[in-house]
C-alpha cells in the first residue's frame, strides 16, 4: 500500500495518487490497484480514501455523462469537440450518424462543422483514449440558435436542483428551453434575448450562492420581481 502524494498537494491530470487499500474519491479514477487523478485540483487524503478537488472547477469526463461541446476541428471520419475539460472529446462517424458514412462520398462538415454546438454523450473513456462520444440517438446531436453559457461543473447538481425542481422552475417562469449539461455548459433559447438574460441571471445567481441556505426561495424571488 502507497501514497505518492500529500495532503492538499496540487496534482494534474492523469498523476498517480496511491495504490494498494486506498479508495478512490471524487475527482480520481481506479485502474486495478491504481488511483489516478482526473483533473487539476488538490489531493485531499481521508481515512485511507483519496479525493481530488478541482482548482477552477474544470470538467472530469465520465463515461455517461451528457456534455455540451464545440466542434474544434473536423477529420476525415471524425470531429474533435471541446468539452472545458483536460482532455478534447472524439466523435467517429459511426457513433454521429445512425446510417453508413462514405468519406469518399460524405463530406463530414456537412454533419457538424467548426464551431457547431452539439449535445453529446460520453460513451467511453479511460487513460489511454480520448472521451469518446455519440450523438446519433434521440435527443443528442447539434443545438441550433439560443445561448451558452459558462458555468462551474461543481454547481450543476444545485443548478438542477432535486427531482430537477430548481431547473424547472426557471424553465416554467422564463418560457425558455434549458438543457444543462455535466460539463458545465447551459444551453439557453427563448422567445426573446430579454428572457435569455433573465435565464443567465438567475443561473449565476445559483452558482454565486450555491451553497447558502434558502437559495430556492431567493431564486424564487427574483423570477418573480422579474417576471411584474
Amino acid at each position: 500500500m502507497s501514497l505518492f502524494v500529500e495532503h492538499q498537494e496540487i496534482v494534474v491530470p492523469g498523476q498517480k495518487l496511491a495504490e494498494g487499500e486506498y479508495k478512490a474519491g471524487d475527482g480520481t479514477f481506479q485502474e486495478e490497484n491504481l488511483i489516478f487523478s482526473s483533473y487539476v485540483g488538490l489531493a485531499l487524503v481521508r481515512d485511507k480514501k483519496i479525493h481530488v478537488r478541482p482548482l477552477k472547477g474544470n470538467y472530469a469526463a465520465a463515461v455517461g455523462d451528457m456534455v455540451i461541446g464545440y466542434i474544434e476541428d473536423v477529420m476525415l471520419t471524425s470531429w474533435i469537440v471541446n468539452i472545458d475539460g483536460p482532455y478534447s472529446g472524439v466523435l467517429l462517424a459511426s457513433n454521429a450518424i445512425r446510417g453508413r458514412f462514405d468519406p469518399i462520398r460524405d463530406d463530414a462538415r456537412r454533419i457538424y462543422d467548426t464551431g457547431d454546438v452539439i449535445r453529446a454523450e460520453i460513451i467511453s473513456f479511460d487513460r489511454t483514449r480520448d472521451p469518446q462520444l455519440v450523438t446519433k440517438y434521440h435527443g443528442l446531436g447539434k443545438l441550433r440558435g439560443g445561448r451558452v453559457l459558462e458555468t462551474n461543473p461543481n454547481h450543476i447538481p444545485r443548478i438542477i436542483g432535486k427531482k430537477g425542481s430548481m431547473i424547472s422552475m426557471i424553465k416554467r417562469e422564463t418560457n425558455c428551453k434549458i438543457i444543462v449539461a455535466r460539463n458545465g455548459r447551459v444551453w439557453i433559447k427563448g422567445e426573446n434575448p430579454e428572457s435569455e438574460e433573465k435565464v443567465i441571471q438567475a443561473i449565476n445567481q445559483i452558482s454565486r450562492e450555491a451553497h447558502v441556505s434558502g437559495l430556492t426561495d431567493r431564486i424564487a424571488k427574483f423570477l418573480s420581481q422579474e417576471n411584474n
